[in-house]
């Protein structure tokens, strides 16, 4: 792959890196909505001692998300959306 289609696909437009960062973090919550359901029902009632009192489920909850947010993850998304707008602009030349 040469230097110029590299940059192009890692250069992708803020507006759109919002967008992909809001879908990524959506999949990741639905994803992860049963560590989020037993994290919430821990935290229920509680105020400081949720910090101890849920420690586990916290760490479950933030592995599970961090498999669908990380930067590795949204570069791929980056990647996708290049090759498709790729896509689109030679279909319709």
């Amino acid at each position: 792959m040469g230097y110029i289609q590299e940059a192009r696909e890692n250069h992708v437009k803020k507006k759109v890196e919002e967008a992909l960062r809001s879908k990524m973090k959506q999949k990741a919550l639905k994803e992860c909505d049963q560590y989020a359901s037993k994290y919430a029902q821990c935290a229920l009632g509680r105020t400081l001692s949720v910090v101890w009192a849920c420690r586990e489920l916290a760490k479950e909850l933030n592995g599970c998300l961090h498999q669908y947010t990380s930067d590795t993850v949204l570069e791929e998304m980056k990647r996708e959306y290049v090759l498709q707008q790729d896509g689109k602009a030679s279909a319709g030349v």
